[in-house]
């Protein structure tokens, strides 16, 4: 492996972050939609998956199972190269553009090499991601027409112009922040909110100067709700005019990997937001002797959250809850002893801001679907070309028109 290394230095610092990070998402995308379905019955008052494993914990593993075993019908009339070339297309897009997303500033070694904690660090990152997220609108009309069936083409229709629709506030929304930061290298974008207002408020893009980035940020959130096809802009997927809208003729695992790329781009979706006007991995506690103590958060977070899992797992109502529960919270004390360890305290501090920013992120996708109606057709695109666009627009100009102002 060391002549592999000497040899291929590029691959062998490459690959073994692809393999961690592949591992790492999929296991993700597997437990938000657990996540979803337990958010989303808390809110309708539900108790949601609670028999496989304790609290349902083995549900994405039953459900993985029941897709790889499923019957898997393709139509007699289907296009079968683009039908089975859709949701290998969708999926494939979706996790390929967290490989420009960069998780902290700190660098580790690799084979004797040191590397960033980004798969890639791309100078134009921001518009590569946006190439890639803009293409997996051919995913969802290569599913909806190669089915050969009327549903399917309309979702397809429908998410083809949605997607179309929405990508150009989406795009414009963020230009406030590129003029602000001046790049559009996305580690370049966090280390330019770097720093505090009056010595406690964080200068991150949202309310940053010359000019917050308050409506920039709603448009872009808005947009990106719309162009993932998350609720209440579901309507390529709207069951009461649709069935399923375009995937209404897959099955078995092509039917989970449409499911496993629309929750690989909210990931996707949550990282930018955080990056672009959230500060990143940047702590929003100020790095002063005063604020030392806020160092020990990460370690004392897991320490906590696994004493009281813990704690519950003893008073668990099965004796695999009784056991599994108390293992997984001492694994996570575990971690935040790890943490704490002078020469982990301070790699861990972007990592466990960034991730928590989007966890957040995660939380309140789930919990737009599980509180607003979904729209009406027509009411969906007036508000994306006569609300959000004309918006954006406006933001862009306020942001120049801040700038000069302030160069002046």
């Amino acid at each position: 492996m060391n002549e592999f290394a000497v040899q291929h230095p590029i691959l062998a610092v490459a690959l073994p972050k692809i393999v961690v990070l592949l591992f790492v998402l999929l296991t993700a995308l597997a437990y938000l939609t657990w996540f979803e379905r337990k958010v989303v019955a808390h809110i309708q008052a539900r108790w949601g998956p609670y028999r496989v494993g304790p609290h349902g914990l083995l549900q994405p593993l039953a459900d993985g199972v029941k897709f790889l075993f499923k019957e898997d019908v393709t139509p007699a009339g289907a296009d079968k190269f683009a039908y089975f070339l859709a949701p290998f297309l969708a999926l494939s897009l979706a996790i390929t553009s967290i490989a420009v997303i960069p998780f902290g500033p700190k660098e580790f070694s690799v084979f004797g090499q040191s590397t960033p904690l980004s798969i890639t660090n791309l100078n134009i990152g921001l518009l590569v991601l946006f190439a890639i997220t803009s293409m997996g609108v051919y995913g969802v009309a290569l599913a909806g027409w190669s089915s050969n069936s009327k549903y399917p083409l309309l979702g397809g229709l429908r998410s083809s112009a949605q997607m179309v629709s929405y990508e150009l506030a989406l795009t414009m929304s963020v230009v406030g922040v590129i003029l602000m930061a001046g790049t559009f290298n996305l580690s370049e974008i966090v280390n330019a909110q770097q720093g505090f207002h009056w010595g406690f408020v964080p200068r991150w893009n949202l309310i940053g100067w010359p000019f917050p980035q308050v409506l920039g940020f709603l448009l872009f959130f808005t947009s990106a709700v719309a162009e993932t096809n998350r609720a209440p802009f579901d309507l390529a997927e709207a069951e009461s005019e649709l069935v399923a809208g375009f995937h209404t003729e897959y099955a078995s695992f092509k039917f989970a990997m449409f499911f496993m790329a629309e929750y690989a781009s909210m990931i996707t979706v949550s990282c930018l937001a955080t990056i672009l006007f959230f500060g990143g991995w940047l702590s929003p506690f100020p790095q002063t002797p005063i604020w030392a103590w806020t160092h020990y958060i990460p370690a004392a977070a897991f320490a906590a959250a696994g004493l009281a899992l813990i704690v519950h797992g003893v008073r668990y109502i099965t004796m695999f809850g009784r056991v599994v529960l108390p293992v997984l919270g001492l694994a996570l004390c575990g971690l935040g002893v790890l943490c704490g360890q002078p020469g982990m305290l301070d790699f861990v501090q972007g990592p466990f801001w960034f991730l928590l920013k989007i966890a957040i992120f995660l939380f309140i996708y789930v919990w737009v679907r599980g509180t607003l109606p979904r729209f009406r057709y027509d009411q969906l695109m007036g508000f994306g070309w006569k609300l959000l666009l004309p918006l954006s627009i406006v933001n862009v100009v306020l942001t120049s028109l801040a700038i000069v102002w302030t160069q002046q």
